[in-house]
């Protein structure tokens, strides 16, 4: 599966000194620019769980859609090593963790000026088919879902065959249940007031 970017529509990746690509683009589907605000902004994912090597592709598609990337965080449970910094476009970008506060399949982006994002994080190792489900869907601003309950509710790729039933549980992917929201926005809240009081002890 190839980057999926809404905004812009194309991204050549990172290149070295000699104008050859560093690595490949990142596996990325975005929510249409000017969508209205959902639990999630998209979904990312990523090749490893080596975050070192796989945030800063990430930030540096991200940087010039989104406004710079000054700080990640994600959940530990996923993550074997959480660096706390990644280059990103001669500029370093902190990362941090939050175990409680943040669903584990998410990754949160902030920009000091703009705002935060928050992706689904579909796990490397994910068959083709639920990843191709849960890109969609996270990417569906209709969508209410926490990156959890998505995960959940993926197809499995056993129950799922053959390319008409990928295109079956991409449009089903427009529909759904409701998850609780309240529940949900609790969550942000808590999480929003934790990194502000990380920020401000930085």
């Amino acid at each position: 599966m190839t980057a999926t970017i809404s905004r812009p529509t194309t991204f050549e990746g990172p290149t070295t000194s000699e104008g050859r690509l560093s690595a490949p683009p990142p596996r990325l589907s975005l929510a249409p620019a000017g969508s209205a605000p959902a639990l999630l902004d998209g979904a990312w994912w990523p090749r490893t769980r080596d975050l070192h090597a796989e945030l800063p592709a990430l930030a540096a598609v991200l940087d010039p859609l989104w406004g710079r990337i000054t700080r990640i965080t994600v959940n530990p449970a996923r993550w074997p090593v959480v660096p706390r910094k990644v280059p990103v476009g001669g500029h370093m970008v902190k990362v941090g963790w939050f175990r409680a506060e943040q669903d584990p399949h998410e990754l949160l982006l902030l920009s000091y000026h703009v705002g935060r994002w928050n992706l689904l994080v579909v796990p490397p190792e994910t068959d083709p088919v639920p990843a191709a489900w849960l890109m969609s869907a996270a990417s569906d601003p209709r969508r209410t879902e926490t990156a959890s309950r998505l995960m959940a509710d993926a197809p499995r790729p056993r129950s799922v065959a053959g390319g008409d039933r990928i295109m079956e549980a991409v449009r089903e992917s427009e529909g759904g249940r409701e998850a609780g929201v309240p529940a949900a926005s609790a969550r942000a809240r808590t999480l929003t007031a934790a990194i502000a009081n990380q920020l401000s002890r930085a």
